[in-house]
């Protein structure tokens, strides 16, 4: 006699079948790479709202700064352009890179010999100090004469393979790469002693 309203409702609504939503296969592809989570963190912070205050924003600066020398640091050690320093970038750099890395260079063994040629001077045999003074006369000689063959068949070698492109400080941006040593490069040699260089 007195039954709840609601139950009769609920007894003669009609009922309504609810179908679940399609769930994604975790196994399937995504269609865009992870992103990492500084990056992930960097963005959500950014949208997440505007900076209360000057030093709000220089924090954000500063932190998008260090994240921005991080993916630097990693680019230069793994060769990924889109992040590496302004002169690094482009295919003409890359080629100088590359044309310095497949060779041999005197330039590169400049410090070992420096530190043997100090240690020689020092030396109290002035036969050995004279020895180590004419070394020191031939590295240089040897280095000079290097470069400027290098820089000749190089100039020529970026004027055939892109002569459309600005080459300009390519030349004296590969010689100052010949006077460090092959492990300390950076970025880091991409190509073996003996190979061509990319394009």
């Amino acid at each position: 006699m007195f039954r709840s309203r609601s139950r009769d409702e609920q007894s003669t609504a009609p009922q309504e079948t609810v179908t679940p939503a399609k769930r994604r296969d975790p196994q399937a592809p995504k269609g865009r790479p992870t992103p990492r989570r500084s990056e992930a963190e960097a963005l959500r912070r950014a949208v997440v709202k505007p900076p209360a205050d000057r030093k709000e924003a220089a924090r954000r600066a500063r932190e998008a700064r260090r994240a921005e020398l991080a993916k630097q640091r990693e680019a230069l050690a793994g060769g990924d352009e889109r992040y590496l320093p302004m002169r690094d970038r482009g295919p003409v750099r890359r080629y100088a890179r590359d044309f310095v890395d497949a060779k041999w260079h005197v330039a590169e063994f400049f410090l070992p010999v420096a530190v043997v040629i100090l240690i020689l001077s020092m030396v109290p045999s002035v036969q050995v100090k004279n020895a180590s003074l004419l070394l020191w006369l031939g590295v240089i000689v040897m280095i000079v004469v290097d470069s400027f063959v290098t820089g000749l068949r190089l100039k020529r070698a970026l004027a055939e393979n892109f002569p459309d492109e600005q080459r300009r400080g390519a030349v004296a941006y590969a010689l100052m790469r010949t006077l460090q040593m092959r492990r300390m490069r950076l970025p880091k040699p991409q190509v073996a002693r003996g190979g061509t260089p990319r394009r």
